[in-house]
């Protein structure tokens, strides 16, 4: 009768026969140890896939299936490591807990010239260039400084006009009301046109009182600055509206930076920021962001913010590199783990949440803000766990993480039906 069953216990004999020639014990048989009471279950796959074998195997690539021993089964959802193995990862852990998430933003930039404060040195007549009084580029020059004395036909002859008006008016000082009033809007236009030509008062010679008109006229600047460029030189002949000088004033300069499109939401007009540079290591400068671009940078996914930076005492250069530094982040407290506990898949992240006794469970979080090496947890978490923030990659290496993630995904699904042997959990 026991006949028929006699192959079935053959091969069983046989399998475990050649267990042994690899060096691996079949199911069931004790583990190695001092006490020699492990008994191995079964075999996971050594690259962390939700695979197991009753037998030992090799996978796709000749890597050994790992035994999983009686008494390191987990639960389903989590995996486990041996405490010998934690102290050798140097696994530390954190714990979730609230507070105040401030970020600092860093841009890097260029120095460039305030464009509200430079201005150029452009006639509005004809003439020529009889002596230049600044005739270096680079030079500072104050408010009313002369910067070069010109000749032109066209001055002389509105000179010429409003002297003879004014002597005409003078004339006229016991005619009647009528011929007054004539000779008055004479007076008023040739000052108008003297006006119009740019050329200060105090420079005009007393033409009312009859003086000649003079040949050579001063221009003056506007206000004060530094000459960024000098067309103008002595004795050259000049157009109306030829720029002579390009002038600029340097006690406020704008650094221009580009924010990447993440970091967009961070800053705003009015925001306080610190500047360095490399020619003064060591010292900064206060500015504010006053423009953020309203358009953005396709190739480079980044939009310019303009920062202006007071320079009275003239450090600053434009075409100097600087980097700022702004101040953001949140004003009050929130869930937050540091960064260094975040596991990303790529399409979900992760923490993973220590049990105690070796026993870790991957939780899945969802984000928020981030700051100083913390991020904000929006859920998943809750005041107190804690979570791993040093080995936790290393963990991943040494347990059958895949495949509690796996189990964690799937524990609200459908049971499998009754005649289908649940499968073991795994680890590493």
């Amino acid at each position: 009768m026991n006949l028929p069953r006699l192959p079935l216990i053959l091969v069983a004999v046989a399998l475990a026969v050649a267990a042994c020639g690899e060096g691996r014990k079949p199911p069931g048989t004790p583990g190695p140890g001092p006490a020699h009471d492990r008994m191995v279950l079964y075999y996971r796959n050594p690259m962390g896939l939700p695979d197991t074998s009753p037998v030992p195997k090799k996978d796709e690539m000749g890597m050994d299936y790992v035994p999983v021993y009686a008494g390191e089964e987990t639960e389903p959802g989590r995996v486990r490591v041996a405490p010998d193995k934690l102290q050798k990862l140097g696994v530390r852990t954190a714990t979730a807990g609230r507070r105040v998430l401030l970020r600092t933003l860093h841009i890097a930039g260029t120095l460039q010239v305030d464009e509200r404060r430079q201005w150029t040195v452009s006639p509005k007549f004809e003439g020529w260039i009889t002596e230049l009084r600044v005739a270096t580029t680079g030079a500072t020059v104050h408010r009313g400084d002369a910067l070069l004395e010109v000749y032109s036909p066209d001055l002389v002859g509105a000179e010429e006009d409003y002297r003879v008006a004014a002597t005409a008016l003078a004339a006229l000082a016991s005619a009647d009301r009528e011929a007054r009033d004539g000779a008055e809007q004479l007076v008023r236009g040739s000052a108008e046109r003297l006006r119009n030509f740019g050329i200060a008062a105090s420079d005009l010679p007393p033409l009312g009182q009859g003086a000649a008109a003079k040949h050579s006229l001063v221009l003056r600047a506007e206000r004060d600055g530094v000459v960024l460029e000098k067309t103008a030189r002595a004795g050259m002949r000049f157009m109306p509206g030829e720029a002579l000088y390009q002038l600029a004033d340097l006690s406020s300069l704008w650094l221009i930076g580009a924010v990447p499109e993440q970091d967009l939401a961070l800053v705003r007009v009015g925001q306080r920021a610190t500047a360095t540079t490399v020619a003064y290591p060591g010292r900064t400068f206060t500015g504010t962001v006053t423009f953020i671009s309203p358009v953005l940078q396709s190739e480079t996914r980044t939009a310019q913010v303009r920062i202006e930076l007071a320079n009275g005492d003239g450090l600053l250069k434009p075409a100097m590199f600087g980097s700022v530094e702004l101040p953001t982040g949140r004003k009050d407290a929130c869930l937050a783990v540091p960064e260094a506990a975040i596991l990303d898949t790529g399409t979900r992240q992760l923490v993973l949440l220590d049990r105690g006794g070796g026993s870790f469970e991957p939780r899945e979080v969802r984000l928020g803000a981030r700051g100083d090496g913390y991020v904000e947890v929006l859920s998943g978490l809750t005041d107190g766990d804690p979570v791993v923030v040093n080995g936790n990659f290393l963990i991943d290496a040494e347990s059958n993480l895949s495949a509690a993630i796996g189990a964690a995904a799937a524990a609200s699904a459908p049971a499998a039906p009754a005649s289908t042997p649940p499968r073991p959990a795994t680890e590493r």
